[in-house]
């Protein structure tokens, strides 16, 4: 007869490029914080999702996947022939879990693993949709921190999701947020957009203790802000105007055709009132072409 495999609890999915030296010791930090979990025979995972590595990093799981499996704590691995991004290793870790609870995390140790507890509560026993962590204090060089704090203002404006920390890796969901999100892109800065516009409401943060890294070198480049500002724009508008997207392009046709009625008016006035002339007046050509875009 074959045996029944329990229920899956609680799946920790961790994108990694480049993380050899740290995988270890993450490992042995998550199985010590989720000991309780295992001992109650609540079935445990760590999904590694290695994005691509140029060193070792997937020769580290595979050996962590034959050494530190049991029966109620499982290790797996996926890995990418290639660099996708962060966006896309979270995807398709969510894609092959099917947990109660989900918690991501970053690979680089600088996200702490005594948080798991407490996170998986606010899930279970407050009725959270999603947490987000938030690292209110953090390790990080000033290049990196004062873009972050400017990025977690205007995408808190712009959400109206009252989160400080949109970019933080460490997040819990209940398992059915993250099959009804898609992230794309560098869509994994704005997750908790992804889960509000799927309908998902109660959406928290908690304050995480963040760690400085001590080991590889960090991933984040301007260009990546750029480009989740740029994901950003277009997550609102899909959001906003997907299904009436004339309510954006005729707000701006009706603005641009008003703007060059209005400059022609002038200039007729001009004309017909104070007997100006029009030969050699940019303005009227400023006026035609609005009109005509608008």
């Amino acid at each position: 007869m074959k045996s029944l495999q329990p229920d899956l609890f609680l799946s920790i999915v961790i994108p990694l490029y480049n993380e050899e030296e740290s995988l270890r010791e993450l490992l042995g930090e998550i199985k010590e914080h989720t000991a309780t979990f295992v001992q109650q025979k609540n079935a445990c995972e760590v999904l590694f999702v290695d994005d691509g590595s140029t060193d070792t990093s997937w020769s580290v799981v595979e050996s962590l996947i034959e050494s530190e499996s049991t029966e109620y704590f499982k290790v797996r691995g996926i890995s990418f022939q290639r660099n996708y991004g962060k966006s896309a290793a979270l995807q398709i870790g969510f894609e092959h879990t099917s947990a109660k609870v989900v918690i991501t995390m970053d690979a680089d140790l600088q996200d702490d693993p005594a948080e798991i507890p407490a996170l998986i509560s606010m899930i279970l026993d407050e009725g959270y949709d999603m947490v987000s962590g938030w690292k209110k204090i953090r390790h990080d060089p000033m290049s990196k921190t004062l873009p972050s704090r400017f990025f977690n203002s205007v995408t808190r404006m712009m959400t109206r999701i009252p989160l400080h920390d949109f970019n933080c890796g460490l997040k819990a969901y209940k398992g059915v947020v993250t099959k009804s999100i898609h992230v794309y892109g560098e869509m994994h800065r704005y997750v908790p957009l992804l889960a509000k516009n799927a309908g998902f409401k109660k959406i928290g943060e908690k304050v995480v203790r963040h760690r400085a890294r001590q080991y590889g070198k960090t991933k984040f480049g301007a260009s990546r802000f750029l480009n989740g500002f740029l994901d950003l724009l277009t997550l609102l508008y899909i959001h906003t105007y997907t299904q009436r997207p004339m309510h954006f392009f005729g707000a701006v046709g009706v603005f641009l055709i008003f703007s060059g009625t209005v400059v022609n008016l002038y200039l007729a006035f001009e004309k017909i009132v104070l007997g100006g002339s029009l030969q050699d007046r940019p303005l009227l050509f400023l006026g035609i072409l609005l009109m005509i875009v608008g």
